[in-house]
């Protein structure tokens, strides 16, 4: 059973991540409506995502000096304020600001420094044995939660549509919705009690790096692959890809929403496959077998005939796509010490937002022309067939990695 800490953490995570998926559908359609161009939206998501990898590197590698609670609350205080400023402004640069420093999700995903930490606080009270599982679960709940989020984010705006509501006016309700989340995570984080922090004997002192000290090879080289899998990801973030069934299907919000709802359910119930299947085959080869057949269906998306086939592929993708999640997190926290495993998170999902910062803007210049809109999909799943060859070729063939994980998943 999990401690009345390690629901608050799910209470948390959840709640982020039905606020994440809410705003995905909408984010770009709205930002649309607010007046600014294609483009202008490239450069804020880019910008959101670099000024994630800042404030998340500067929280995750002190969370475990200044207080893993502390870091939490700044997160959600961010987060509120930058639903705030979206609601109040439409201008560029005001919005450019709030996006850079804020914490804003355009893809539906984790942003901020909330997943680093709370997987480090999860490590702390819960045995070794079941993090595999208890990660599997916590992701299964965030992707749930996205789903209902996605759901809501596309019901609302079409509520507001029927109401009158016209523009941008038809999306600000989920902004408020966003905002209030934030707060309301506030209150949950104050809540979580001192068994989540590190402790207090944490041995002699050692030259660290980011935080790192004996593993920081092994982290900064998982780094690099991850920060390619996000570069790749990034072409086909949850705001592109609605927008993009938007743009040649003409689908309206509430269908998008529909949609992602089933794209984040299926996903959720993959990672809760990922623990049984880790126990079998290993943590690098379940990351790697999963993922090399959901970029090729991710590929073969554009290349459907109609509407309904291009839905399909793409929620069958979804089905498969997030098994290797908390197989990776579950080996990064087994790769590091105890008192690394903050850093280690957080310096690991530093490097997936810096992988993912660029993609964006680069992906919304394709989709703004007639004859490269489908691009983001190929690239993107290119992209990511190399990253699974590159973990693979570096990780599954090395005698003491393998030991490691089945020490992990026994």
């Amino acid at each position: 059973m999990l401690s009345k800490d390690g629901w608050l953490l799910f209470a948390t995570r959840c709640s982020r991540m039905f606020a994440y998926g809410l705003l995905s559908v909408v984010l770009m359609l709205y930002l649309v409506e607010v007046g600014l161009k294609e483009w202008e939206v490239g450069v804020l998501l880019t910008l959101t995502l670099f000024g994630d990898t800042a404030i998340s590197l500067w929280l995750t590698t002190t969370a475990d000096r200044i207080g893993r609670r502390r870091t939490l609350i700044v997160g959600a205080l961010l987060m509120a304020l930058a639903g705030v400023v979206f609601l109040a402004t439409g201008n560029f640069v005001l919005l450019v600001i709030a996006a850079t420093i804020g914490v804003i999700s355009p893809s539906g995903n984790e942003i901020g420094p909330f997943l680093s930490v709370e997987q480090a606080a999860l490590s702390h009270i819960v045995t070794d044995d079941r993090r595999t599982d208890i990660f599997a679960w916590y992701n299964l709940a965030g992707s749930f939660s996205t789903a209902l989020g996605a759901l809501a984010g596309g019901l609302l705006a079409e509520e507001a549509l029927h109401f009158g509501l016209e523009g941008a006016a038809a999306y600000r309700p989920v902004l408020w919705a966003y905002a209030g989340i934030g707060v309301a995570m506030i209150g949950g984080f104050a809540l979580l009690s001192p068994a989540i922090e590190p402790s207090a004997e944490v041995g002699p002192q050692r030259k660290t790096i980011l935080g790192l000290h004996e593993s920081r090879w092994t982290i900064f080289k998982l780094s690099l692959l991850f920060a390619l899998d996000s570069f790749g990801g990034g072409f086909v973030i949850q705001s592109i890809i609605a927008y993009w069934f938007h743009v040649r299907y003409e689908l309206d919000p509430a269908m998008l929403g529909t949609i992602f709802l089933f794209a984040n359910l299926f996903a959720g119930m993959s990672a809760l496959a990922a623990g049984w299947l880790a126990r079998r085959i290993g943590l690098v080869n379940t990351m790697v077998f999963t993922h090399l057949p959901s970029n090729v269906l991710l590929i073969l998306v554009p290349l459907m005939p109609n509407v309904y086939w291009a839905i399909g592929v793409l929620l069958l993708r979804f089905s498969i796509s997030q098994m290797d999640v908390p197989t990776r997190q579950a080996y990064t926290m087994a790769v590091v010490n105890p008192d690394e495993r903050s850093a280690a998170a957080g310096v690991t999902a530093v490097a997936r937002s810096i992988g993912a910062s660029i993609s964006p803007l680069l992906a919304t210049i394709f989709i703004g022309s007639a004859a490269m809109m489908s691009l983001p999909f190929f690239v993107a799943g290119g992209l990511k067939i190399v990253y699974d060859v590159l973990l693979y070729r570096a990780f599954a063939s090395s005698e003491a990695q393998v030991k490691k994980q089945e020490e992990i998943v026994q």
